[in-house]
């Protein structure tokens, strides 16, 4: 049995989970990562089917803790393309109008979560505990114990719950979750088109969900996710690979061509899931822990790495101030902060997920008005495609180009 002691321990090893030891190290807290999984990454040639849209801001963050060079295989989109099946309205933003090199990178989960990893493992203050399960947390006002199965013990002042939307922390720690079905059923696939992406990312609404082509970075291969209530999406999954691309050619109205799979389709199913409660003595969360959000803008990475860098910030005062980072009292500051950006996301985006479900024609013509006067005012554009580049809310000090923590 060993015993490791550090000032932080983080729990989950993916996106949310390294960027913050790596925000944390460049404040000279001692930190240790663990994971039930391997956390190193398997690249291979072939595209891997989940990827995430990375914001501009989420590119900073990344760039501030040292990571983004270390990253593969990422494609910058320059254009975004939004409209209703069938329908007049849409909605065009560039890379240009905005005075930009684009408005946002697609890269596969991980290929970000290598780079991460590449970039941890050089860093002295950061021990990693990779495929490494938890046997239980025991936790106390002032220190919390990890056990770990292999008999290891890690002993922290503060438990950060990193580990997804089925938080073994936040379970642990008896935090109520606030969660709805939204009754839809993604399916994920990366495909071979006959015409080039043109680094585009394209957003088809239909009556049934949202389609989004992302562009991966050869130029006729696409990441798709298509959102889609749960009947749908179960005769679309039922039908054979030619069926189902001549599906996706409809949906997208057949603006890239024939397509062709490049990967096997998977699925899973969607909530909203808001946990009530975010910190307590000697734990608090981040990322999908504290909230899970429908995929529809892509907004999930991002919001986590917005949690991560508030977070980052919030401890990093605390610590030069001399005070307590661990306490409720000390990390409130964080959860209010932190939990009104994610409500207002949450709140956008069953707003989305609402106003463009249905048949309806009345509620399909105000839409349709509504898409193709926002492209035609400026100010309202503006207000979208700031969105879209995670330009929105109070922004933490390591989201800014003129960060100097490292």
């Amino acid at each position: 049995m060993s015993l490791v002691n550090v000032d932080i321990a983080i729990v989950g090893a993916g996106i949310a989970g390294q960027t913050l030891a790596l925000a944390l190290a460049q404040q000279n807290f001692s930190v240790a990562i663990i994971d039930a999984n391997d956390i190193s990454q398997n690249i291979t040639d072939e595209f891997s089917p989940r990827v995430s849209a990375i914001s501009k801001v989420s590119e900073q963050i990344l760039k501030n803790v040292g990571a983004w060079q270390n990253i593969q295989r990422m494609q910058a989109y320059t254009h975004m393309h939004v409209w209703e099946d069938q329908a007049f309205g849409h909605i065009a933003f560039s890379a240009d109008e905005n005075k930009v090199d684009n408005l946002g990178h697609i890269i596969e989960n991980n290929c970000i979560i290598q780079g991460l990893f590449e970039t941890v493992s050089s860093i002295e203050n950061i021990q990693l505990f990779s495929a490494q399960k938890i046997s239980a947390i025991n936790r106390s006002q002032d220190q919390q114990l990890i056990n770990l199965e292999n008999g290891s013990i890690i002993a922290a002042k503060l438990i950060v719950g990193a580990d997804g939307g089925n938080s073994f922390v936040r379970k642990t720690a008896g935090f109520a979750v606030t969660f709805w079905d939204y009754d839809h059923v993604a399916i994920v696939v990366n495909i071979e088109t006959e015409l080039p992406h043109e680094r585009i990312a394209r957003q088809a609404f239909t009556p049934t969900g949202p389609l989004a082509f992302l562009p991966l970075s050869k130029p006729n291969a696409c990441s798709i996710v298509w959102s889609q209530d749960t009947q749908e999406a179960e005769r679309l999954l039922a039908l054979s690979d030619a069926e189902f691309c001549k599906s996706l050619q409809v949906a997208l109205d057949n603006q890239l061509g024939k397509c062709e799979l490049l990967s096997k389709r998977s699925n899973y199913p969607l909530k909203m899931q808001y946990s009530q409660q975010w910190v307590d003595d000697g734990i608090v969360l981040v990322g999908d822990a504290a909230h899970t959000i429908h995929p529809l803008a892509g907004q999930g990475a991002n919001l986590g790495l917005l949690d991560v860098a508030a977070l980052a910030q919030e401890l990093s005062a605390l610590k030069l101030a001399g005070k307590p980072f661990h306490t409720k009292k000390a990390l409130r500051s964080y959860e209010r902060w932190r939990k009104a950006e994610a409500a207002k996301v949450v709140a956008t985006m069953e707003g989305f997920k609402r106003l463009f479900s249905g048949r309806d024609p009345a509620a399909r013509l105000a839409r349709n008005v509504g898409l193709k006067a926002a492209n035609a005012i400026p100010p309202i554009k503006k207000f979208f495609i700031q969105q879209a580049m995670g330009n929105a809310g109070k922004m933490p000090d390591l989201a800014k180009l003129n960060n100097t923590s490292h």
